[in-house]
């Protein structure tokens, strides 16, 4: 049964991480992201602290806990103003793929250094002409000898230019047609025949997006995680802890913007009193913090189910989760931007780089329509209509 006390772990772990995150903060997170840096000395310090890999099999340097601790620290992260996008990907998603699926060695050869910061590992499944409907990938793998040959293209994969390897979703020359039989390779980024190019966004982020291409990626026998017939429960498996950590980055963004506005409608006079006093601004703000925590208990619930084995119960929760706490992080955006009035727009007060940031929460990992979609045909059990 869920309690709705953290454990004293918990709660330490949450506030060694806040103490880290304010350390380094907003100022140091735009300032990365406006020069083209990346915040490789926050990543480094939260992989030696431990926090990257809590998720992750202590025998493999990992910190043993569960989605819940990482889905923490993700938050923990966000709402002091810096969160770490790489976190989704490199241990939510390919770490716990490779610890659920990979043979022994891969293990061995990944999961330390993706548990300690020293790896970063990007994710590819996104291409241009499937976007949502996964099925239609066409990144395939052919067998030459004991090899694999992997062709075809990714678009808005995140951070492969600072990542040392990629998990690369992509299907089985003979399984080209009918529904998707994924395959996941893990590819070295160095490798020959892997290339990207950069896509321009309008978001303040130190992490960038690329379109990727892989021509004749000759890869070795090793390379498959997991079985080439694992259909696809094996990649659902991180897709869950992407949706959770979606929402744990959301929700701290949420707590980040209200927090930002709070402080300010509190000494801002222009009357008699603090603008905070009045009603037109109070409400709004107290209705985004009621928001915030609601997306946040299930996102709680969510990481819970999915620690506990419940895949199917997980599933539902995370999507919902994803979902609250994207509308809630955005409409927590706008309101402080509005709070702020002009100096919401400025670069000094930092809040206005949050509106492109807080979409983001609304489209990826995956859009708030599809969750919907989701939602209708499996808790509501309506008819599909694609």
């Amino acid at each position: 049964m869920t309690s709705f006390t953290e454990t004293d772990e918990q709660q330490a772990l949450r506030e060694a991480v806040a103490a880290m995150a304010a350390n380094y903060g907003q100022d140091y997170y735009l300032e990365k992201a406006r020069t083209g840096g990346h915040t490789d000395e926050l990543w480094s310090e939260a992989g030696k602290l431990g926090f990257i890999g809590v998720n992750l099999p202590e025998e493999y340097g990992g910190g043993g806990a569960g989605m819940y601790e990482l889905s923490l620290v993700m938050e923990e992260m966000s709402a002091a103003g810096s969160p770490l996008l790489m976190m989704v990907v490199s241990p939510a998603i390919n770490g716990t793929i490779i610890s659920k699926f990979g043979t022994e060695d891969q293990k061995k050869r990944w999961l330390p250094g993706i548990a300690d910061g020293s790896i970063t590992m990007a994710f590819a499944i996104t291409e241009p002409d499937a976007g949502s409907n996964s099925h239609r990938i066409t990144t395939t793998a052919r067998r030459d000898g004991g090899d694999w040959i992997l062709s075809g293209q990714k678009v808005f994969i995140s951070g492969i230019d600072q990542a040392q390897a990629v998990l690369m979703v992509g299907r089985t020359e003979d399984h080209k047609t009918g529904n998707l039989k994924p395959a996941l390779f893990v590819v070295p980024t160095d490798t020959p025949g892997l290339s990207w190019t950069k896509i321009d966004m309008e978001l303040s982020m130190p992490e960038s997006q690329f379109q990727v291409f892989l021509d004749e990626v000759r890869l070795p026998a090793d390379a498959l995680v997991g079985s080439e017939d694992a259909a696809i429960a094996q990649l659902f498996a991180g897709l869950n802890p992407e949706r959770i950590m979606g929402s744990a980055s959301a929700v701290g963004m949420g707590r980040f913007a209200i927090n930002k506005a709070v402080d300010y409608v509190k000494t801002r006079q222009v009357w008699k009193t603090p603008i905070g006093s009045h009603q037109g601004l109070s409400h709004p703000l107290a209705q985004n913090h009621i928001e915030i925590e609601l997306a946040k208990l299930m996102m709680q619930k969510a990481a819970s189910l999915y620690d506990a084995g419940d895949d199917a119960g997980a599933a539902e929760a995370a999507n919902m989760a994803k979902y609250a706490a994207g509308e809630a992080s955005v409409r927590a955006v706008d309101q402080a931007v509005q709070s702020l009035g002009g100096n919401g727009l400025t670069k000094e007060y930092g809040i206005a780089a949050a509106v492109t940031a807080s979409k983001l929460a609304r489209i990826a990992p995956v859009s708030r329509e599809m969750v919907l979609n989701f939602v209708a045909q499996t808790s509501l059990g309506l008819p599909r209509s694609y």
